[in-house]
């Protein structure tokens, strides 16, 4: 069973909605909280969107073993919880990870047998601009920078077992959760 539903993209391009909807739809997919030293934006909630933590708990977790990936984004340190995911397979559940393309490799590299990993791609650089713009979240100094970046996170692409084009949310969603189903159900059937 592909129990780790990565999710990743280069910034702008929709994971975050898209993996609100999969539990929407989904509510057994479980959703991994990274943890972040980010600050909080407006509408996020500590706990259920990120775990926020300051710089000095983050390298206490790194040392520690405790994150299976972690990774530099935009200037601000992302993990993943080791327990968390070992406590996912171990129950046969599925576990939704939203994490930076170097995050969600290393889950996969870390778990190959249990891990679909899904790379989400905007319809076009310029439709992804205004997303980042439309967010109100970013200045222009920072979107620059997310463009930038842009580059070299498509460029990990090929490695992700699927890729799915955010043009119209209903659709990508649909195609992520037909791909999870498809796969599980090809692997019960191996085993039976």
């Amino acid at each position: 069973m592909k129990n780790l539903i990565v999710i990743s993209a280069p910034s702008g391009a929709g994971k975050t909605t898209i993996c609100r909807e999969l539990q929407k739809r989904r509510p057994d997919l479980e959703f991994s909280v990274s943890c972040t030293t980010r600050p909080k934006r407006s509408y996020e909630i500590d706990g259920i969107d990120y775990e926020f933590i300051d710089e000095q708990e983050f390298q206490k977790r790194v040392d520690n073993d405790e994150l299976v990936e972690s990774e530099e984004v935009h200037g601000y340190l992302y993990g993943t919880s080791r327990k968390v995911i070992e406590r996912t397979i171990a129950g046969g559940k599925l576990l939704l990870l939203e994490v930076d393309v170097k995050g969600g490799l290393a889950i996969k590299s870390s778990y190959p047998e249990v891990t679909l990993a899904i790379f989400i791609m905007p319809p076009s650089e310029d439709e992804l601009i205004h997303r980042l713009r439309n967010r109100g979240s970013d200045s222009e100094k920072r979107i620059a920078k997310r463009l930038e970046r842009m580059e070299l996170e498509t460029s990990y692409q090929p490695k992700y077992d699927i890729t799915v084009v955010n043009e119209k949310l209903d659709e990508a969603v649909t195609e992520i959760l037909e791909s999870i189903e498809s796969i599980n159900q090809i692997k019960e059937e191996v085993w039976d």
